[in-house]
Order: structure tokens, then C-alpha cells, then sequence
């Protein structure tokens, strides 16, 4: 038997061969190949990531901790990161951080690609790897980071028919995959502010999201500490179609080729802050990333960068407008933070600065 991770024709012969998959457990099969096989950062990758584009924004996210972790005490702690990439944005906030008198007792990353782990070593030596956020220490406060995390997590899509709500599957016809509306009533599964939407019209549900937010939240209940979350999203409950495929940095056919392209979702914010205010953390609202990299201050950090090398002023400057301004990354990607109730209100959501 062959040692690896399936080839995309196995995952589809494995859809061929057994009754239409959700397309949560599709995700989550493909994806999980994926990110086995591959570093799929930068120019030579799929996608870039906002670490990748620029270090200022690791630098604002080391200031945004080292400011919270003073307010709160100064107390003894463990860095998280969830999917760290290539341990850029860690060690961008690392460094910052360590300008501030703030450094963590440790750092973990939760990553289970293999490629991505050894990038990750390279970078951070003394890193502790995780392959689930269970297995975060529970001896210290935690402050967490999770940057374009939650977007490849599964989602569940519900198409509605004409004979009501269904579960959006996927099978195998003439040869390809392709998605289709399951048998088994699904009016439950979707918010009764969505059920009267028109015939065709998506919901999507993130119940794995949701899950991993919980315990993430009842970590920060008990052991007390943060945690921060960015990802292109919105608030919900909201109709749409979500689901996209990447490759080599343009959009692809998210069920053509499994396993070769990056599958991920939008994230609803709203879901991951009603499982975390669930668990006894307080809950920030929601910025847009322009907006809250502004607050923490951003702009004077390019300043800064600017002055002591003229030369990429211009580059630097493009670096900033491409996390800040609205059509680039700006609008599309949110920003919200969860604390437990003995720490102070983070930075960057009401228009204070750090």
C-alpha cells in the first residue's frame, strides 16, 4: 500500500465509491492533503498571507500583546500561534514584543503540516509544536493568535429547494465532482432569519469553527490570558456561497482537483463570539484590519521604516496601503479579540491606540 497522503484521483475515487460527502468533510479531506504536501506561501506558492506582504504587520500585532500584557499585569505567559505559515508573523511580533520587556515563557504553534513544521523550526528553534489546541500548555495564561486560521477550517453548506432546505453535498458525475442538494430535511440547521431566502439560495455553518473557539475560550476562563483573531469575514447570520479554491494565486474550481488547491470560507465572526461569550470570555467588537492597524499605529511605523531607508519608501508605502486601504485587504478582513474577565479591554476596537 502506498505511504502518504491520498492523490487527488484517490480522493475522488474514494467519493465515487461511497454515498455523496458533505461538503465539510470534503474540505476538510482536501485540505488536509494539501497542506501535507506543500508550502503553499509567496510568489511561488497560491496565496500570500498580510505577514508575507509586509513586517509591519506582525509588528502591530507584537504591539497590540505587549501593550495588553502590560495593562494586565505583566504576568508570566505562553505565545500561540494557530497556523503559523512560515513563522513569519511570529517572529515579527517576537521581536517587537521583546522591545517592550515582553517576552512569553513560551511559544507554541498548532500546525499539523509537516512542510510548513519544518519552515517553522528554522525560524523558531524553540518553538513547541501542537497538533491540536488541546494539547496547549494549561499551566500559564495564553495569549493566542490566529491569522487566516479559522477560513480553512470545515465548513457546511444548505441550499434551499424547492422542497425546502438541504444539505449541500458533493459526488461524482460523468467523471468530475460537483455539488448537490442532499435528501434529508435541513430546515434546523439554518437561523430562522434565513429560512424564508429564496429558492437557491446558500447558509453556511462552521460547527468546527465554532467548537475550536469554544475551547480555546474556556482555556482563557480558566487559565486567563487572549487571544486574537484576523480572517476575511463578516457578522452573521448571512446568505451567500462562500466556499473558494486558490491556485498559484488565482481563483479556481473548488471541486476540481482535490487536494491541489486551497480550499477555505468567510469566516462569521458572530458565530466564533457567540461560542466564546458562551464559554464566560469577553468579547470585543468587530474592526475591519484597516481600521484597527490605524489605532495601533501603523502609519507611524512606516514613518519610521521610511526614514531610515529612503530607498523603499515607495515599497514600503504599498506594503501599507495593501493591509489598510478598502480595496485591497483593509475591508475585507476583521479583526476581533477575546479575553477572559480579569484582563483589560485590548486596543484597537474603540479608537484608542495602544
Amino acid at each position: 500500500m502506498r505511504d502518504g497522503p491520498p492523490t487527488p484521483n484517490e480522493l475522488i475515487s474514494a467519493i465515487a465509491a461511497a454515498r455523496p460527502v458533505t461538503v465539510a468533510d470534503y474540505m476538510a479531506a482536501a485540505n488536509a492533503r494539501y497542506y501535507a504536501t506543500r508550502d503553499p506561501l509567496g510568489a511561488a506558492g497560491d496565496f500570500t498571507t498580510a505577514p508575507e506582504v509586509s513586517q509591519m504587520f506582525g509588528e502591530m500585532v507584537g504591539v497590540w500583546i505587549a501593550d495588553l500584557w502590560s495593562r494586565a499585569g505583566s504576568p508570566a505567559f505562553h505565545y500561540v500561534e494557530l497556523g503559523p505559515g512560515r513563522g513569519t508573523l511570529t517572529v515579527d511580533a517576537l521581536r517587537t514584543m521583546a522591545r517592550f520587556g515582553c517576552t512569553p515563557t513560551g511559544i507554541d504553534l498548532v500546525e499539523t503540516s509537516p512542510t510548513l513544521r519544518a519552515a517553522q523550526r528554522v525560524r523558531l528553534p524553540g518553538a513547541a509544536h501542537h497538533d491540536e489546541v488541546d494539547a496547549l500548555p494549561d499551566d500559564t495564561p495564553l495569549i493566542i493568535v490566529a491569522n487566516e486560521f479559522f477560513d480553512a477550517l470545515p465548513i457546511h453548506q444548505y441550499v434551499r429547494t424547492g422542497i425546502g432546505w438541504r444539505e449541500r453535498m458533493v459526488e461524482r458525475r460523468d467523471g468530475v465532482l460537483a455539488p448537490v442538494a442532499g435528501v434529508i430535511p435541513a430546515e434546523e440547521a439554518v437561523s430562522p432569519s434565513l429560512r424564508d431566502k429564496p429558492e437557491g439560495t446558500i447558509v453556511e455553518t462552521a460547527p468546527v469553527s465554532a467548537a475550536v473557539m469554544q475551547r480555546l475560550a474556556f482555556r482563557l476562563a480558566r487559565q486567563s490570558g487572549a487571544m486574537l483573531a484576523i480572517d476575511y469575514g463578516y457578522s452573521g447570520p448571512a446568505a451567500g456561497d462562500t466556499l473558494q479554491a486558490v491556485k498559484a494565486h488565482r481563483f479556481a474550481d473548488p471541486f476540481a482537483n482535490p487536494g491541489e488547491v486551497d480550499l477555505t470560507a468567510h469566516v462569521d465572526f458572530a458565530s466564533l463570539a457567540g461560542a466564546a461569550s458562551g464559554a464566560g470570555v469577553a468579547v470585543t467588537p468587530l474592526a475591519t484590519q484597516g481600521e484597527w492597524l490605524r489605532r495601533l499605529g501603523i502609519d507611524a511605523r512606516l514613518q519610521s521604516l521610511a526614514a531610515a531607508a529612503p530607498a523603499r519608501a515607495d515599497e514600503l508605502q504599498g506594503q501599507r496601503d495593501r493591509l489598510v486601504e478598502p480595496k485591497a485587504m483593509g475591508d475585507l478582513f476583521k479583526v476581533m479579540a477575546f479575553t477572559a474577565r480579569d484582563w483589560p479591554t485590548p486596543a484597537g476596537f474603540t479608537g484608542d491606540s495602544a
